[in-house]
């Protein structure tokens, strides 16, 4: 069987910048390839075109064109052609594609398309409760509307964009995976009252809250530290860092003992992990985390926000602790709850990586895409 995905992000040195999409798309596609899987990747909006085969992977970096007027459509049209240009050159047999901004709305392909619900531009305004463009909500309607298929990350990604869009569609639950062999437990022990919070600083990242809640935490614990590591992003409704903004929040104290380390490769992201006594994720729009399945793989103890897809993720007191961000004293009294109690923390970390290896591992996630394919396949052909 060969798969193609579409996307607008993988990581790879020779694209731009990728996030969560591109690691969730990675995982997957290297670990079909070691099931003997053929896998093409296109990655569009890039710098160049230029095409390269690499770990069993063949990648298509398509550039970003300028047009006149009109551009939506024509790169679009210019995409459909590419894709089934390859269809037919290469034999691909399935096409798999995100719901960011609808980018297959308006395109006709010649073999089976899925989209995979990561969370669409209307699902995040619907989270952090801001107007979507009508545009945008104009392609990723008619996008999902088209598809032969829908995949979502989590089945409370899937309730709420069928809502949001008015769609009456059935989707098929298939999480997100990681390797797990790369993200294993430190034999070294953590750093005692050593917190991090790790991914982009953001406002639906619960960023800001976690400033109000390292005030209270640093009252009961002046010892204690909070690493941030992660992209620093412009705050949408201030226009100013958001970074910048955390910092205004903090208490004279809490401020002395936080220590922003920037944006770190997987490697030092790794590391981060490892030297953590607690991580602290309280966002407040994900579809299906990657930063919390990692950090759960390496045995440590969370505490997240209690959202919608969280408890598809942890099991309350048992991998961690899941609270409302917003409850500024209950989430720093958890927090402080695992850093006082170092038996605790390790055995809920130890529960956190089962849960990885149950539900989350890319081998067995891999292969309940492989026999999602294989059905669509041949209902397809049928």
């Amino acid at each position: 069987m060969h798969i193609a995905f579409l996307t607008p992000e993988y990581p790879h040195e020779r694209s731009t910048p990728s996030g969560g999409l591109g690691t969730s798309i990675r995982n997957l596609a290297e670990t079909l390839v070691e099931k003997d899987e053929k896998v093409s990747v296109l990655i569009f909006g890039q710098e160049i075109d230029r095409n390269f085969s690499e770990n069993g992977i063949q990648f298509y970096l398509i550039k970003q064109r300028k047009y006149p007027f009109g551009g939506w459509y024509f790169y679009r049209k210019h995409l459909e052609k590419i894709i089934n240009e390859l269809t037919e050159e290469k034999q691909i047999d399935i096409l798999e594609t995100p719901d960011w901004t609808g980018i297959t709305a308006f395109m006709k392909f010649c073999i089976p398309h899925v989209i995979r619900l990561n969370g669409s531009d209307g699902y995040f305004c619907e989270l952090e409760e801001r107007q979507q463009k009508y545009k945008n909500r104009l392609f990723e309607k008619n996008a999902l509307k088209n598809a032969d298929s829908i995949l979502s990350v989590s089945d409370f990604t899937g309730k709420k964009t069928m809502q949001l869009f008015d769609l009456e569609r059935s989707y098929k639950v298939i999480p997100n995976s990681i390797k797990v062999e790369n993200f294993r437990p430190s034999t070294k022990k953590p750093e005692t009252g050593r917190i991090l919070y790790f991914g982009s600083l953001i406002q639906k990242k619960g960023v800001l809250e976690l400033a109000e809640i390292f005030n209270n935490l640093i009252q009961e614990k002046p010892d204690a530290q909070l690493i941030l590591a992660g992209r620093d992003v412009i705050d949408i409704f201030e226009k100013i860092s958001t970074l910048e903004l955390l910092k205004r929040k903090l208490s004279e104290e809490a401020l002395k003992r936080t220590e922003y380390v920037g944006s770190l490769d997987y490697s030092m992201v790794r590391k981060e992990i490892e030297k953590a006594s607690v991580i602290v994720l309280p966002s407040f729009a994900e579809a299906l985390p990657m930063t919390w399945i990692e950090a759960m793989a390496m045995e440590k103890a969370l505490v997240t926000s209690n959202i919608g897809w969280a408890p598809e993720v942890m099991l309350d007191q048992k991998t961690g602790y899941m609270v409302d961000p917003r409850n500024h004293k209950l989430y720093a009294s958890r927090i402080l709850e695992l850093l006082e109690d170092a038996e605790l923390s390790e055995e809920m970390g130890r529960a956190a990586r089962e849960q990885v290896l149950k539900k989350f591992a890319s081998r067995l996630v891999a292969e309940k895409n492989i026999q999602f394919y294989q059905e669509l396949i041949e209902k397809k052909k049928n």
